[in-house]
């Protein structure tokens, strides 16, 4: 597939289903005359795939919103939406679960690089929130979160809340013109962490899925939030691979949350207490001992 062929199908997929139908419109049209003034011509793959991902950014200023290069060629005849690959993301990141520990002071910590898919990754969700169960309080990192699955995010919100009575988050699909509810679980497979302060840790590397964790948390006060402003990244995404090494990235949907109405993208998350990345896990950690103390 040559350059007017990644392009068009490219943009077939961005005219279909992004979220803005407006703003997809003048991307194209400025993908497309670019395209005509052949100022693609003498770009290789991975250079083509940044400039193109930069006038979306121009017109749309979505952070979802990519034409990907990967070295490592995709298999296209694969029918699974991205579910292989993510699958495999999964499997590689322990579910998201990078560290659990009960620090001194028995506070937990949990450091959770990505969201994974509920239903993959319950038992090792449940396991991680089963080792801080006992203690006093809890720091939950996502520094370096850069997102993953809604019914992920419900899962780990859900086992801060009592019951399935707390409205999380609402996601609306152009695709399907649909909004879908997402609300606490009334089931979750460990215990659940009730009645003691919760930390959130931000950076502005965290991003989409991660952001949602703090987002939904932040607004229902059940966490307070320690570090930088998030990225800012709030649509849900489908990749489509154009050929072996190039994917297009859609943002088909968007989050809305109950409570404020609105979501996080673009500006990203403020935190409550706005410290550097560096410094956010002391500040926590020192706050959690002191209130544990009663200081």
């Amino acid at each position: 597939m040559q350059t007017p062929e990644i392009v068009a199908a490219a943009l077939k997929h961005l005219s279909e289903e992004y979220i803005f139908p407006d703003k997809a419109a003048l991307a194209s049209d400025a993908v497309t005359a670019a395209l005509a003034a052949g100022r693609f011509d003498e770009l290789d793959g991975p250079a083509l795939c940044t400039r193109v991902t930069e006038i979306f950014y121009e017109h749309c200023a979505d952070k979802h919103l990519r034409l990907l290069w990967s070295d490592e060629p995709q298999d296209l005849e694969a029918e699974d939406d991205g579910e292989a690959g993510f699958t495999a993301l999964m499997l590689a990141e322990n579910y998201g679960v990078r560290r659990v520990e009960r620090l001194e002071g028995n506070i937990g910590y949990l450091d959770l690089t990505m969201v994974a898919d509920a239903s993959s990754g319950a038992r090792a969700i449940a396991a991680a929130m089963e080792l801080v169960a006992n203690t006093e309080a809890l720091i939950i990192d996502l520094r370096a979160n850069r997102g993953g699955a809604p019914n992920g995010v419900q899962l780990w919100c859900s086992y801060l809340f009592p019951d399935d009575e707390t409205h999380l988050n609402d996601i609306y699909s152009r695709v399907k013109d649909a909004t879908r509810q997402y609300w606490t679980l009334a089931h979750v497979d460990g215990r659940r962490y009730l009645d003691r302060p919760v930390y959130v840790l931000t950076s502005a590397v965290t991003f989409s899925g991660g952001e949602e964790i703090a987002y939904n948390l932040k607004v229902q006060k059940r966490a307070t939030l320690i570090g930088e402003t998030t990225r800012g990244g709030a649509h849900p995404t489908e990749w489509y691979p154009l050929t072996p090494h190039v994917t297009v990235t859609i943002p088909n949907a968007r989050s809305i949350n109950p409570v404020t109405g609105t979501n996080w993208e673009g500006g990203g998350i403020e935190p409550d207490v706005a410290v550097s990345a560096v410094e956010a896990f002391d500040v926590a950690y020192r706050a959690a001992r002191d209130r544990i103390a009663g200081a």
